[in-house]
């Protein structure tokens, strides 16, 4: 493969990559959107049982893996924004 090919070849899997990227940042933020509706849910519930307790402490743990791996990916992004600069 000529260096030409390889450069363009590298564009391409940058892009696809780049795709990739915004792909799961837009699912992490649909997850994250849907995760504090379930919260937000349970926060206005009066009960207070073990499940209830137990499935806020899941939610929460959920969330924040989610929170994390967005910004992840958000860092990832612009680091290759700035490599393709």
């Amino acid at each position: 493969m000529s260096k030409k090919e390889n450069a363009i070849s590298d564009k391409s899997s940058i892009n696809i990559d780049q795709k990739l990227i915004e792909e799961g940042t837009a699912q992490l933020s649909s997850e994250i959107e849907v995760l504090e509706a379930w919260l937000n849910e349970l926060d206005s519930s009066e009960d207070s049982d073990t499940e209830i307790i137990a499935a806020r402490k899941s939610y929460n743990d959920m969330l924040r893996s989610r929170k994390e791996m967005r910004t992840t990916l958000t860092k990832q992004a612009k680091l290759q924004a700035i490599a393709t600069s």
